[in-house]
């Protein structure tokens, strides 16, 4: 396979970095016009707009009494999976919850010696859309999604979970993602998808009314329309594709390396697989195996043009250079396949997830470990952090003041008001000061 093998501070290979570090992009915005069209006529005909699109677009004949998945059909999904899937399912969903609790955050207040109280309060959103893709037309079930989304939500302790997904050609929806929404609480599921779901969920219909927060991945009309919409909600993030970065000394084994990069580059043409190593021998040997393994994939033609297209192999002088590189690329998913990767952990600073030692595979991250799959792309890992329990939750300010902490800090609350021109800023404290007011 002759995909792109450098020497790290060659005149190629630092082109080839300086266009990793310049790869934030909004994403296609080919469909800008389009979403906005479709976004337009969801808020001006609510259901009406939303049928039309999804029996154009998926299922036909779907009418508006069975776009919200019935207490039949949920019931009838959980019994037509088999006993296996449910095992996996609910080692998935403990595994998820556990992690997840561990990032609930608490209330707190601070108090002074003159009765001045200050705090925050944290509470959750009131509602949250989960978008869940179709997944090659019902034929590939993201049931992941539907966990790392809808889990976080409940710890935080959203009241309302909202589910969309596109439908089968006749109007029905994987029996894996019911049952999966189901173990996990999600009973309002809408035969959705796109951007018209993604309108509907901001906006509200007459069926489905409006949600705080969108969450959830899909194609670039699904991206489109949740950067349209955000503000009036809050989404998770614009997300690009999926990348992978492989930092990798003399023990690392090529196979696993290979294995690695085409997990990641089977996603999506665009997808990013890139390795740096120490050693001339292990970067040779994991192109042989690229090859060797990529015939063997289902999805070959697009695992070869994400690496012909997007990938690379790099080769650095020290293990202190490869992960100062990695730091500065800000990958989705870093793996560190190296001799003692605990010992190069606290020089790592900017990874959405960080995955260690020989035996760690990026795709135990993406099922059953615990930690979020939704992790920032194209560099924003510098600024952002994994979908979280965080996503859902708010925090308010509180302030309560006695009448001795008002005294206090009078004169400075003034001078800096009467600084800022603002003079009933001042007086709204000398008032106070001036009546009989209450400790």
């Amino acid at each position: 396979m002759k995909i792109r093998k450098y020497q790290v501070d060659s005149a190629a290979g630092k082109k080839y970095v300086a266009g990793l570090l310049d790869r934030f992009s909004f994403g296609d915005n080919s469909c800008s016009e389009s979403v906005a069209k479709i976004i337009a006529e969801v808020r001006a005909r609510g259901d009406e707009a939303v049928l039309e699109y999804t029996r154009k677009f998926d299922a036909p004949n779907l009418t508006l009494d069975a776009l919200r998945v019935s207490e039949d059909e949920l019931a009838a999904a959980a019994a037509a999976v088999d006993e296996e899937f449910l095992v996996t399912l609910r080692l998935a969903v403990e595994r998820i919850r556990t992690f997840h609790e561990r990032e609930m955050e608490d209330s707190w207040f601070l108090t002074r010696d003159d009765g001045a109280v200050t705090g925050r309060l944290v509470r959750p959103v009131d509602s949250a859309g989960l978008y869940v893709p179709g997944g090659q037309g019902g034929s590939t079930p993201l049931v992941s999604s539907v966990l790392m989304n809808g889990i976080p939500a409940a710890i935080a302790g959203v009241h309302r979970r909202v589910m969309v997904t596109p439908p089968s050609a006749d109007g029905s929806v994987s029996p894996v993602l019911l049952a999966a929404a189901r173990e996990i609480g999600i009973t309002e599921i809408y035969k959705t998808g796109s951007a018209w779901a993604i309108a509907a969920l901001a906006y509200g219909t007459a069926s489905m009314a409006p949600v705080d927060v969108i969450v959830g991945p899909g194609n670039q009309y699904v991206a489109e329309a949740k950067r349209q919409v955000m503000g009036r909600v809050r989404i998770d993030m614009i997300a690009g594709p999926s990348e992978v970065l492989i930092v990798a000394d003399q023990s690392a084994n090529p196979s696993y390396i290979a294995a690695d990069m085409l997990a990641q580059a089977e996603h999506d043409p665009q997808a990013l697989a890139i390795l740096i190593t120490t050693s001339e021998a292990v970067a040779d040997q994991a192109v042989v195996e690229l090859e060797k393994q990529v015939r063997q994939l289902g999805r070959q033609e697009i695992a070869r043009t994400s690496l012909l297209e997007k990938g690379a192999v790099l080769i650095a002088a020290t293990l202190d250079q490869a992960v100062e590189l990695a730091n500065r690329i800000a990958i989705e998913h870093l793996e560190l396949q190296v001799d003692q990767p605990w010992q190069w952990l606290p020089m790592i600073r900017h990874a959405g997830a960080v995955f260690l030692g020989h035996n760690t595979p990026e795709a135990a991250g993406d099922y059953l470990a615990g930690p979020n799959h939704v992790l920032p792309t194209m560099g924003t890992a510098r600024i952002s952090s994994a979908l979280g329990v965080e996503t859902f939750l708010k925090k308010s300010s509180i302030i309560s003041y006695s009448r001795q902490s008002l005294q206090n800090d009078a004169d400075h609350i003034r001078r800096l008001a009467s600084l800022e021109g603002l003079s009933a800023h001042e007086n709204s404290v000398t008032v106070r000061l001036a009546g009989k007011g209450s400790n």
